[in-house]
């Protein structure tokens, strides 16, 4: 959430960042018509209120002096009809404004690259030499068909569409490498391990920024109001809602295991084969909560920490930074780390690591306070520290051998009991 002071104070400097995002710069004229509104239906209600209670008070001492105060009784129960319209107006004007505000994106750094789309997007650099194979490469999920380790058509019978049942090898690759990715972050990153709800209630989702705007994009239970998680991001960037935090407990940071679920609206006929876009899947999250003159320097160090994960696999990647037009609703900053997929042959998308500054923080709530000093908002990050199918496919289509076997990575045989190959039989 933005900080209607600035956007008072530089309206044209906020249309810019619209601009840049492919949005609509009217939105800030809109806003701030709307913050107006509801100052000026606050002000006529708090004026109308200090008239009744100064004429309140007075009533008794001209009752005491033998006055007739009948009508002033009746002028004033009128009066505190008209307060309460009035005030049913300004919360309406409230609510109007403060939904207008929860609809505009963040602002974004100075080093976002301008663009109208992914296309423009920047690539920070390039690690690892792309796998070549002497074969013609199969997709992860021909490979997982073939080899009984992935399947849809049961998984589709169970539930719907975009869901897998994974079996064997794959089901024990999955939990080893979660295993994995939390020993690294937890052991060699230093974040703390966090398991958090699945589910989550409404502030929650508006204080992360997915409701009110993404709201078609997550599952609802219908009986209850929780809604379960597209992300770790969610519930562990709400772990501290509400909360002023002494400067010496920053930076926190936390890794957590969670599945994540996605209805993936507006998607349809996008990546539906294979479990590139699945409705349910596991993730790996980094949360931070930093000092804001900390929040880049951080930023840059959880995108490495994310990497590492694809070093010590031996997969090859880009880092890609998102421009204007593409990063996220809530970002001011984002990376895209993206993994390279013979079976593909194009890297895909397998973690992003986004600089978010104050604006989750001003939705949630979340401050801190130097010694002697004023609460202020901390600045929040968060990243993949995998997507953990996304890393399967990567460890299957990178590591395939001829005769339909996988390789294991050396770093996740370990967690495999020493495996080091998936056989074809």
């Amino acid at each position: 959430m933005l900080d209607i002071k600035l956007v008072e104070k530089e309206p044209e400097r906020f249309k810019k960042y619209l601009e840049l995002r492919n949005d609509n710069p009217h939105a800030i004229d809109r806003l701030l018509d709307l913050n107006q509104t509801r100052k000026d239906a606050q002000a006529i209600a708090e004026e109308k209120k200090s008239i009744l209670n100064s004429v309140s008070k007075e009533i008794p001492k001209l009752k005491k002096a033998g006055e007739n105060v009948d009508d002033k009784i009746k002028e004033m129960r009128d009066l505190g009809q008209e307060i309460k319209d009035l005030q049913e107006q300004a919360q309406q004007a409230i609510d109007a404004f403060e939904n207008a505000l929860l609809m505009i994106p963040n602002i974004l750094h100075d080093s976002v690259p301008p663009g109208k789309s992914e296309e423009e997007n920047q690539i920070v650099r390039s690690v690892g030499e792309k796998t070549q194979l002497a074969f013609e490469a199969k997709s992860h999920d021909d490979l997982g068909v073939e080899l009984g380790l992935l399947d849809f058509e049961r998984a589709a019978k169970i539930t719907g569409a975009r869901f897998c049942v994974l079996r064997k090898w794959a089901a024990r690759m999955e939990r080893a490498l979660i295993n994995f990715m939390l020993d690294l972050h937890t052991e060699k990153h230093g974040y703390e391990e966090m398991i958090p709800p699945f589910m989550v209630n409404g502030n929650s989702m508006q204080g992360t920024g997915q409701f009110p705007k993404f709201r078609e994009d997550v599952f609802h239970l219908e009986s209850y109001p929780y809604h379960l998680i597209p992300t770790a991001e969610v519930p562990v960037t709400n772990y501290y809602a509400g909360e002023i935090l002494d400067v010496d407990m920053l930076p926190q940071k936390f890794s957590a295991y969670t599945p994540c679920f996605r209805s993936e609206a507006g998607s349809h006929g996008k990546d539906t084969k294979g479990l590139i876009r699945q409705h349910q899947f596991n993730k790996v999250e980094l949360v931070q909560f930093v000092h804001p003159d900390k929040s880049y320097e951080a930023h840059e160090a959880l995108t490495s920490h994310a990497e590492e994960v694809l070093k010590q696999l031996e997969l090859s990647y880009q880092v890609v930074s998102l421009c204007s037009g593409d990063i996220s609703f809530g970002a001011a900053k984002c990376y895209d780390i993206n993994v390279w997929l013979p079976g593909q042959q194009a890297y895909r998308e397998i973690s992003s690591c986004s600089n978010f500054e104050d604006f989750q923080a001003r939705r949630a709530n979340i401050r801190f306070r130097e010694k002697g000093g004023k609460p202020q908002f901390v600045h929040t990050l968060n990243g993949s520290g995998l997507a953990v199918g996304r890393t399967l496919i990567a460890i299957f289509e990178n590591y395939q051998q001829e005769d339909g076997s996988i390789l294991i990575p050396k770093a996740l045989q370990v967690h495999m009991k020493g495996v080091k190959v998936i056989p074809k039989d």
